[in-house]
C-alpha cells in the first residue's frame, strides 16, 4: 500500500527535519503507539518502522519503553504459577 501526505515545505523547516527523516520518525511514532496499545507485535512494529526486530529493540531502550512480546494469556500463566509458587513457600 502506498499513502501520500502532503506536508508543507514551512512546516518541515519548523520542525528542523528533512522530508525522509521527517517520515521515518512518523512510521516510528505510529508502530510505536500501536505496538503499546498490543495492536501489532514487536516483529510487526519494527517492520511497519522500516526497522528489523533488534534495531526496534535497541531504539525502544533508548525511548526507555518497555520492551515485552508476550500474549495476555502467557502473562496471566506466569502470573498465576508465580502466584503458586509464592504460596507454596509461605
Amino acid at each position: 500500500m502506498q499513502l501520500t501526505i502532503t506536508i508543507p515545505d514551512n512546516f518541515l523547516i519548523s520542525v528542523k527535519q528533512k522530508q525522509e527523516d521527517f517520515i521515518k520518525t512518523m512510521l516510528f511514532n505510529h508502530a510505536l503507539m500501536l505496538y503499546r496499545k498490543n495492536k501489532l507485535s514487536l516483529g510487526k512494529a519494527a517492520e511497519l518502522a522500516g526497522y528489523d526486530r533488534l534495531t526496534l529493540i535497541q531504539k525502544l531502550q533508548l525511548e526507555n519503553e518497555a520492551i515485552y512480546d508476550y500474549e495476555p494469556e502467557l502473562v496471566n500463566e506466569m502470573v498465576n504459577n508465580a502466584q503458586q509458587t509464592l504460596a507454596l513457600l509461605k
